[in-house]
């Protein structure tokens, strides 16, 4: 499954280029090879105690089966399923190869039509999101909300901060459906909620995104929301348009303006950054004589919960019959999926 002996040749180039005097006098491309290797030397790592794991199981398997202990049989194979997991989540891991892969994420979620109904369907798959984040021990930092007349958000941003984040999330932009009772309607009639989610990698110092000030906007504005009375007093909320691609971002959750502006910043570089890998992405599938569906009017998941319960994604046609436990933020299975897809 893993080419151990290429990865291992990769690495001692990496630690080769360490060693040159030209890398040491750029700081930036010292660290993007420093991260490098590490990142190879804890792949191989785990992947060699997953095999000394796997070796000593089967020792004493074998030796179980002479006895014929049951139960300790029984602990073993339970043994195997866990390191059958852990090998597989590694394997996930390396098909996030991509240019972003690695960085931090933010996820933006919009409600559709549909007022107070769409509202809280973005406010659950947020909690979707940040649970499953929670899982994979990342932070989930707000970065702008506008709540909904009653519940819920109209448009809500956060930054899932965390390795590979961006790796694991950036198949889930697209339209997401919700069929279910609804708890906000007196004759208890089934509704249709739609809300929209983008996801986009963060931008750091080792990729260069230039913007010229003649092509952006930047408004300010009071924050809306909790903040406290200094942010609903003082216009610390920014919002910044860029003019060519008509793409705006805005940040208020920080009292500084300064702050708030900082991140808009932040936000709109990773915008135009995920710009360009759609671009190259489309170009790949052309070269690869694939159809494209990248865009907003892409549904891309269903989540039922009446008539029936299910969960389909319908771009790799995965289901499960387990809403409450996706909502809950166990999405892994449809992210492996997507990802072995795309591969």
């Amino acid at each position: 499954m893993f080419e151990n002996q290429s990865l291992n040749q990769k690495l001692s180039d990496v630690e080769f280029k360490l060693t040159e005097q030209e890398n040491w006098n750029d700081h930036l491309v010292f660290n993007e090879l420093l991260k490098s290797k590490n990142k190879l030397k804890d792949f191989l790592d785990s992947i060699a105690s997953l095999y000394d794991n796997y070796k000593d199981t089967i020792d004493l398997i074998k030796l179980a089966e002479n006895e014929s202990d049951i139960n300790i049989l029984n602990d073993l194979e339970f043994e195997l399923i866990e390191l059958h997991q852990k090998v597989n989540t590694l394997y996930i891991e390396t098909l996030m190869s991509g240019k972003a892969d690695l960085k931090n994420a933010f996820i933006e979620i919009h409600a559709g039509a549909g007022g107070t109904e769409s509202q809280d369907w973005a406010d659950m798959i947020l909690r979707m999101y940040s649970r499953w984040g929670e899982s994979k021990k990342f932070k989930v930092e707000l970065i702008d909300q506008t709540e909904g007349e009653e519940v819920g958000y109209k448009s809500v941003t956060v930054k899932v901060i965390g390795e590979r984040s961006y790796g694991w999330l950036k198949k889930e932009t697209g339209v997401h459906r919700l069929v279910r009772i609804s708890p906000f309607d007196s004759q208890s009639r089934r509704h249709t909620s739609f809300a929209s989610v983008s996801c986009y990698p963060e931008v750091d110092s080792s990729i260069k995104i230039n913007i010229a000030d003649k092509d952006i906007r930047i408004d300010t504005y009071r924050a809306s929301g909790a903040g406290g009375q200094h942010v609903n007093k003082t216009d610390s909320a920014v919002r910044i348009t860029h003019i060519p691609t008509k793409i705006s971002v805005q940040c208020q959750t920080n009292r500084s303006q300064h702050r708030n502006k900082s991140i808009a910043f932040e936000m709109l570089k990773s915008k135009l950054f995920e710009i360009e890998l759609l671009k190259e992405e489309e170009e790949n599938k052309k070269n690869r004589g694939e159809k494209t569906e990248i865009g907003w009017g892409h549904q891309i998941r269903s989540y039922i919960m009446q008539p029936y319960q299910m969960v389909k994604d319908h771009r790799t046609n995965f289901e499960e019959s387990n809403v409450n436990s996706v909502l809950d933020g166990k999405i892994d299975n449809f992210l492996k999926a997507q990802l072995l897809e795309s591969k």
